[in-house]
């Protein structure tokens, strides 16, 4: 059974930047996403959804497979792979797995103007080493099918990622107080 997870960022990018280092992640078998998208609402209010699988152009690349394959048997494979290519894009358009995009459209609505939500399905994952990778983001749980319990971890450890981005670096303050005494 997968996870869900939402979390948001008060940063119109940081939701992008944590799908990328999630897809590292993934590469890497730390993590098995069954799907993801990133909403961002921009300053101006509009919501904006990106969405890891295209299932318009994967329907229309299998139709247009199947619709050549049978083509050639009927003699007529340029009209076969129009007709499949056709069928498969409408069919894709139209099947929804993973996220549900009214859900999806439903909370990047709630979110701020100027901020970004990132939604996940999860598989499988390491907690462990997932958490370590993307505390440094921040952030906030707005959703998830985790346990209380796990999720209060989670939201501990974007917290203690959300301090650790707000401290100057050590060697910021140094470089300043060196100028200051120069």
């Amino acid at each position: 059974m997968s996870t869900l997870v939402v979390i948001a960022f008060d940063d119109e990018y940081k939701a992008n930047e944590v799908l990328i280092q999630l897809l590292k992640l993934q590469r890497e078998h730390l993590i098995d996403l069954e799907d993801a998208a990133v909403v961002v609402r921009t300053k101006e209010g509009k919501v904006k959804i990106n969405q890891t699988q295209d299932l318009t152009l994967q329907g229309a690349l299998g139709g247009s497979f199947w619709g050549l394959l049978i083509g050639l048997l009927f003699f007529n494979p340029l009209l076969g792979w129009a007709a499949g290519l056709v069928a498969g894009a409408i069919s894709g358009k139209f099947t929804d797995i993973g996220i549900d995009d009214n859900f999806i459209k439903e909370l990047g609505q709630t979110i701020a103007p100027g901020s970004s939500a990132i939604f996940t399905l999860v598989r499988q994952a390491t907690p462990d080493k997932v958490l370590e990778e993307i505390a440094p983001f921040g952030g906030k749980v707005l959703r998830t099918s985790l346990s209380k319990e796990d999720e209060a971890k989670l939201q501990e450890a974007l917290n203690r990622g959300n301090t650790a981005s707000q401290a100057p670096a050590p060697s910021e303050a140094t470089t300043s107080s060196e100028t200051t005494n120069s």
